[in-house]
């Protein structure tokens, strides 16, 4: 692999790109595609996986399929930033399901949670359940999510 920046190569971009779309696809296929030698590919991949660009394979799950159809962007605000308060609450967004992304950010909220349920009755269960019974919460906003737009681990 060249000692230029992984993304200054556009055969490498060009494999990012196709792994992206389906992390499955066979050696051979990605070779292909992107106009390598199996071999070629398979040292560049495995180079990928050990610089660490490419950090796991994952599937896409289609949330409506699955019957979470409730989408939320969640502005939470914290009381306190005590170190176990805030340890508290990340714990709480790595451990339930229907917390499919945390980030911590500047600006208004102190955290921004996207959050997938079945329905608004489970949502509300979430927030009673999950996230207000948090001492360190202080309050969350809710934005509906009404149409996705673009979803990097969505369907293609």
């Amino acid at each position: 692999m060249p000692d230029e920046p992984l993304l200054d190569d556009p055969v490498t971009m060009r494999i990012l790109t196709e792994l992206r779309r389906d992390s499955r696809i066979p050696n051979a296929t990605l070779a292909e595609r992107v106009g390598l030698s199996a071999s070629s590919c398979w040292r560049r991949v495995r180079a990928l996986e050990e610089s660490g660009a490419i950090r796991r394979y994952t599937v896409a799950l289609d949330d409506a399929v699955l019957g979470d159809g409730f989408k939320a962007i969640v502005h939470v605000n914290l009381v306190r930033h005590d170190a176990a308060m805030v340890q508290d609450f990340i714990r709480m967004t790595r451990i339930t399901p229907a917390v499919r992304a945390a980030y911590a950010t500047t600006g208004a909220a102190d955290y921004h949670l996207h959050v997938t349920c079945r329905d608004l009755a489970a949502y509300n269960r979430f927030l009673d359940d999950h996230l207000l019974s948090l001492p360190a919460v202080k309050g969350a906003q809710t934005f509906l999510v009404l149409k996705t737009i673009k979803e990097e681990d969505g369907p293609g």
